[in-house]
């Protein structure tokens, strides 16, 4: 039986606005979206093209708190500017706009669409686009995101009996997925970022490895700024892959932010399509249900190429190293020089990468001797289910 495929796309997400001079700009969604459509993946014989959908409060309520839900909706029907820093709200960072609360829906209810393919309807893999809001807690809005809807659609499925893998490949450590599940061994959590001694949000060190059961099942591996592709490779390859591998979950979450790559504007990692590829083809390869979600990326053509190839790698397809002629066509107006989907694989200045290098070689070591033992000894001889 032939692998069905899921994407999760709403032109909807064209309909909001953070403000021109935010660095979050909603537009990639359809910049993404073309250039998948512009590689003939929109309509492929196995896979669909499905809305967003629905979510409900119960489910919000999983994760967040009542009082935080009310003032985001309040908010979010108000026509005046409102703020309020308790909950996070209304900073330049999260700034509050009309119908910021039905934004943040949209993306979750694209989550939770995903992962019900997957779980209800043995969908192979599925992927939101408009998903991957790592950094809303409970109570408050963080990071350009107001609502986790990872946290959301795992608290579901861990409501069905599955056990998790949540991996993070942002460039930003997941704290608010880490708050979600510090605490149980149902969900092991993996987080591969920039280190955030000067970087936000200024968690994610290898010595947060969860607190009661659920210690050893948080796992972060900090990277030093000038992580080059081979050194991100590594990272994957040693910690998060084995790992993955050894606690074989039920369902596969995996968060693909694009603010990894070198070029990105607010981020200093040296990544390239040529890693990103690397990782997304070995994550297909484990064959577990795969739930995929967009998260960061603040060049725009950056996020377009990440997520497309991310696309075809879950439908099986290669594509062609240069962008569609028609694409081009289409981006030139917008400014946009662009004309490879593929990079070369990139190596960051020696001095750079040695400091980087030596840095993930310490992280990996440190994590053999505090997570390897409990994920390892627990699962590595069974499957653990």
């Amino acid at each position: 039986m032939t692998a069905r495929t899921a994407l999760i796309y709403s032109p909807d997400c064209g309909s909001y606005c953070y403000g021109t001079d935010h660095p979050f700009k909603i537009q990639r969604y359809r910049l993404a979206y073309e250039l998948i459509r512009a590689y003939g993946l929109a309509s492929l014989p196995d896979a669909c093209l499905c809305d967003c959908g629905t979510v409900t409060e119960d489910q919000l309520l999983s994760f967040h708190s009542v009082d935080y839900l009310a003032r985001l909706k309040e908010f979010s029907a108000s026509a005046e500017p409102r703020a309020d820093f308790r909950f996070g709200l209304g900073d330049t960072e999260n700034p509050i706009f009309k119908g910021v609360f039905d934004w943040a829906c949209m993306g979750t209810a694209g989550t939770m669409a995903a992962v019900r393919l997957v779980v209800e309807e043995g969908y192979q893999a599925a992927f939101n686009l408009a998903g991957g809001w790592h950094h809303a807690h409970r109570n408050n809005a963080s990071g350009f995101s107001y609502l986790n809807d990872a946290a959301v659609a795992i608290n579901y499925l861990l409501e069905q009996g599955k056990r998790v893998v949540y991996l993070d490949l942002d460039a930003h450590h997941g704290d608010g997925v880490q708050e979600a599940f510090y605490e149980t061994d149902r969900v092991l959590t993996i987080s591969l970022h920039q280190s955030g001694v000067y970087f936000f949000p200024g968690t994610g060190f290898e010595e947060e490895i969860g607190t009661g059961k659920g210690t050893g099942y948080t796992v972060n591996v900090p990277l030093l700024e000038h992580t080059d592709d081979a050194i991100y490779m590594k990272a994957f390859d040693e910690v998060a892959f084995p790992l993955i591998a050894a606690y074989d979950p039920d369902v596969l979450v995996t968060q693909m932010g694009a603010d990894t790559f070198r070029t990105d504007p607010l981020t200093k990692l040296e990544i390239t399509t040529h890693a990103y590829s690397y990782i997304t083809r070995k994550l297909k390869a484990l064959r577990i249900p795969w739930v995929a979600v967009g998260g960061g990326g603040y060049d725009n053509m950056n996020v377009a190429r990440a997520w497309t190839i991310v696309w075809g790698i879950m439908n099986g397809r290669d594509l062609a190293p240069s962008l569609p002629p028609s694409f081009i066509e289409a981006i030139r107006p917008m400014g946009f020089p662009h004309s490879m989907l593929l990079d070369a694989m990139h190596w960051a200045e020696e001095d750079d990468r040695n400091r980087a290098l030596d840095a993930v070689e310490k992280s990996i070591a440190l994590l053999r001797k505090t997570i390897f033992p409990v994920i390892i000894g627990a699962y590595g001889k069974t499957s653990g289910k």
